[in-house]
C-alpha cells in the first residue's frame, strides 16, 4: 500500500515540476559551414546561430521554439 501511495506521490510531483521544459540550449560550433563565421546548433531545440570566430551564443532559444 506504501509503495503505491509513494509511486503516486513522486508521479504527481514529476508531473508538477515539468523537467523536460527546464532544459536549457546546449551550443555546438560548426565550423565547417561557414566561410567568414561559426556557426552554433543548438542540440536541444534544433536553433542554429551564425557568429563571428570567438563569439558564444548568450540567448537560449528553447522557450521561443514551444
Amino acid at each position: 500500500m506504501f509503495i503505491i501511495l509513494g509511486l503516486i506521490v513522486v508521479f504527481i510531483v514529476i508531473l508538477i515540476l515539468k523537467p523536460w521544459e527546464q532544459r536549457a540550449c546546449a551550443w555546438r560550433e560548426d565550423r565547417r559551414a561557414l566561410v567568414n563565421g561559426v556557426l552554433h546548433v543548438c542540440v536541444t531545440c534544433g536553433a542554429e546561430m551564425a557568429l563571428p570566430p570567438g563569439k558564444k551564443p548568450r540567448r537560449c532559444m528553447a522557450q521561443d521554439r514551444s
